[in-house]
């Protein structure tokens, strides 16, 4: 299968890259600074760019057959500015799967009926800025035509991988505190041959 990542080079990004290559899969990555991969594998594609461009996105889409989005928020207002391009592109090709990572704040609140988690009193953090970046890019893979799912994972430690994790459809798992990076990437990566989370989020944790 031919994947492309973006992100590559964040937390959850660069451990999804080895669980692809060791299941034998071509990944091409778009980075603005190749120098930050440090893997040499004749099944890997780098390709310098940047999400925001559309005619790099366009060009990193070539021949592929499922994208992985694991861009962060950092501040800025990249994860929704890219997501359109991304789709376009994406609907231009006539790819349509796609596996994203979100966060824990955009799944449904379980005490407050009709809102998300960032808008209730169950999240814990001060800051809803990064939360609103990924409903924005939630709410435009709900109006798209695509097959879509949104990892969110809560609390994202470096940690080790476990292999063993609690997920639900469109919630957290009750008690839920954290998940590792690992975990994380180790479910996102799984789901570009599964079909029991097509167009929803999934709530993952310990």
């Amino acid at each position: 299968m031919n994947i492309l990542l973006l992100g590559a080079t964040g937390r959850v990004g660069s451990q999804i890259i080895p669980y692809a290559l060791h299941e034998r899969h071509h990944v091409t990555v778009l980075v603005r600074i190749p120098e930050k991969i440090q893997i040499n594998n004749e099944n890997l594609t780098i390709i310098q760019g940047n999400v925001l461009n559309k005619e790099d996105i366009v060009c990193a889409m070539q021949g592929i057959d499922v994208v992985i989005s694991a861009l962060n928020t950092d501040g800025t207002t990249t994860l929704s500015e890219s997501m359109p391009l991304m789709i376009e592109a994406m609907e231009s090709e006539g790819i349509k799967r796609i596996i994203t990572i979100g966060t824990a704040g955009i799944l449904q609140s379980r005490t407050t009926q009709n809102s998300l988690r960032y808008q209730s009193s169950e999240s814990k953090r001060k800051s809803t800025r990064a939360a609103e970046e990924h409903h924005k890019v939630y709410d435009m893979l709900k109006q798209s035509n695509l097959d879509w799912t949104i990892v969110c994972p809560t609390y994202l430690p470096d940690g080790e991988r476990v292999g063993n994790y609690r997920i639900e459809r469109d919630f957290l798992p009750e008690g839920g505190a954290e998940i590792s990076v690992k975990d994380t990437a180790e479910f996102t990566f799984k789901q570009i041959e599964g079909n029991d989370y097509i167009k929803s989020r999934v709530g993952i944790c310990y």
